[in-house]
C-alpha cells in the first residue's frame, strides 16, 4: 500500500467484528515496525499492555466510559510513556547506549538526557509523551498497511487502568488503542475537517 494510501485509509474505527482476530504474530510484526518511529535520544520510552482476555478487555472497557469497541475489537493496548526513560539505568537507556554508543560518549548521552528531561517532572512527562505519542501513530499506520483498524482512546480512568493492571507509576498512561477489523458492510462518513496548510502556519 502506498503511503498515500494509507493517510486516506487509517481512520478511527468505532465498530470493530468481533468474530475476525489478529493473530499473535501479526500484531507483532506491527509492533516491531512501529518500534521503527523516531525518538529522543533513541530512548524509545514506551511500553505498550496487550489486552486480550474478554474479562479483562471488560474490566477495561468499565473504567473507559463504556466504550463498547474496547470489548468488541480483538486487541486493546494500554501505550504507556516511561517518564523516566531519560534516566541512566533506565533498559531502554541503556539499551540504546550498548548498542549505538562508544564507551567515551556515555557523559555526554547521561548529562544531556538529564540536562533536558530532568529539570522538572513537566519536562519528564512532556520527553515521556512527545515519544510515546510517535510510537502510538507510527502503530496505526502500520497497522493499517496490514489491513488493521484502530481506534485510538483518551477517554479512560488513568488511575483505575494503573490500578486494575498493576502499571508501574513512572508510564503516564498515554491511550489505548483498539486493534482489529471494522464491522462488514460499514459505512465510514468522510474525513472531518482539516486544517489547510496556510491555517497551520503560525505567522
Amino acid at each position: 500500500m502506498e503511503f498515500n494510501e494509507i493517510l486516506e485509509k487509517r481512520r478511527a474505527i468505532n465498530f470493530f467484528d468481533p468474530s475476525r482476530d489478529v493473530p499473535e504474530d501479526l500484531l507483532r510484526t506491527v509492533l516491531a515496525e512501529a518500534g521503527q518511529a523516531p525518538s529522543s535520544f533513541n530512548l524509545q520510552p514506551w511500553k505498550v499492555k496487550i489486552v486480550r482476555d474478554p474479562e479483562r478487555k471488560a474490566a477495561l472497557r468499565a473504567l473507559a466510559f463504556d466504550q463498547p469497541k474496547v470489548t468488541e475489537a480483538p486487541v486493546v493496548l494500554i501505550v504507556l510513556a516511561d517518564r523516566d526513560g531519560w534516566k541512566e539505568g533506565n533498559p531502554t537507556f541503556e539499551g540504546h547506549f550498548t548498542h549505538n554508543m562508544k564507551p567515551e560518549q556515555r557523559d555526554y548521552l547521561v548529562n544531556s538526557a538529564k540536562s533536558l528531561y530532568g529539570g522538572s517532572p513537566d519536562a519528564s512527562l512532556a520527553f515521556a509523551t512527545k515519544n510515546a505519542g510517535l510510537f502510538a501513530m507510527s502503530f496505526m499506520y502500520a497497522a493499517c498497511a496490514h489491513g488493521l483498524d484502530t481506534h485510538p482512546m483518551d477517554g479512560f480512568d488513568r488511575e483505575a487502568v494503573r490500578k486494575e493492571f498493576d502499571i508501574p507509576d513512572n508510564y503516564w498512561l498515554a491511550m489505548l488503542i483498539a486493534v482489529g477489523h471494522r464491522t462488514p458492510d460499514l459505512v465510514v462518513h468522510p474525513k472531518a475537517w482539516r486544517q489547510s496548510v496556510d491555517d497551520m502556519i503560525l505567522k
